[in-house]
């Protein structure tokens, strides 16, 4: 009965994992089946390197690089924000702490999670955007780096949750072999817990980059949405995600605005495909 039992829920886990690529792949057969017919009309140069994003012009003008400048700016100011500060914060809690304020600290961290990124992007309006125009003395606070904020607020959680994670599952003989060679506490949480669990924090900034990256809400309302090409971050700016968002209910259905779009979701689907890659190749040569 127990070995039944077992074989069961093992051809389930096998079925759940196989399935799951399954989707993942008929994902993006779809988004190649509506997004290639585009370059029916368009070379695949003119669509990733072109200037100007004018889908309803006659002729239609579908360059999307200020769209994946834009996404780019954004995501690295996100990234230079959430990660020292959520790694920072999910050392602290893990190892620093006191049992009480960890406890509160993590509940906190696991409530910011789940507010809605409308609800924040809500918030960015009425107080960050009005902070940066006046702080940097600007025609609008609707810029690539009140979008980076922003968007840096919504990935520490997922950052410090992972990462605490981590950390706590580093054996315990190891940081108490470290104290008893001498080390300080700071010696042992740079030169013992960090190394051991750097896959864990590899893998807690990879999913908030994630995160980044596929955020559509919140970008959309306070970054200005410009299609034009970045040339600071103090500067109104438009995303793949929130090009997609805002015009695919206004796009004609087998348009080329329409497939055009679609081609903007392979390129999503292949930049996302790219950080998990790299993400899991540099895992491997940890390992080894």
């Amino acid at each position: 009965m127990r070995k039944a039992k077992e074989f069961i829920v093992e051809k389930l886990i096998l079925t759940c994992g196989v399935a799951s690529i399954f989707f993942v792949a008929l994902i993006f057969l779809f988004l190649m089946k509506e997004g290639l017919a585009v370059f029916k009309t368009v070379s695949l140069s003119d669509f990733l390197a072109g200037h100007k994003w004018y889908p309803i012009s006659e002729p239609p003008q579908l360059g999307i690089l200020p769209l994946i400048l834009g996404s780019i700016l954004v995501t690295i100011g996100a990234a230079i924000i959430s990660i020292p500060i959520g790694v920072g914060s999910a050392i602290y809690i893990a190892e620093i702490a006191p049992a009480w304020a960890k406890e509160v600290l993590k509940a906190g961290v696991e409530l910011l999670a789940a507010i809605p990124s409308v609800v924040l992007g809500f918030v960015g309006m009425v107080t960050l955007v009005p902070l940066v125009k006046n702080v940097f003395n600007l025609p609008t606070g609707l810029t690539a780096l009140s979008g980076s904020i922003m968007l840096a607020f919504m990935a520490m959680p997922t950052i410090v949750s992972v990462a605490e994670d981590a950390l706590y599952s580093v054996p315990k003989n190891y940081k108490e072999g470290a104290f008893a060679l001498g080390a300080t506490q700071w010696q042992t949480i740079w030169r013992v817990m960090l190394p051991a669990s750097s896959s864990g924090i590899l893998a807690a900034v990879m999913l908030g980059i994630g995160r980044v990256i596929g955020e559509t809400m919140a970008v959309m309302m306070i970054t200005g949405n410009a299609a034009v090409i970045p040339k600071t971050i103090l500067v109104p700016v438009r995303t793949l995600t929130a090009t997609v968002a805002a015009e695919m209910g206004e796009a004609v259905v087998g348009g080329e605005h329409y497939f055009a779009l679609f081609a903007i979701g392979i390129v999503l689907f292949m930049i996302s495909f790219m950080i998990n890659v790299t993400a899991d190749l540099f895992l491997h040569k940890r390992q080894r």
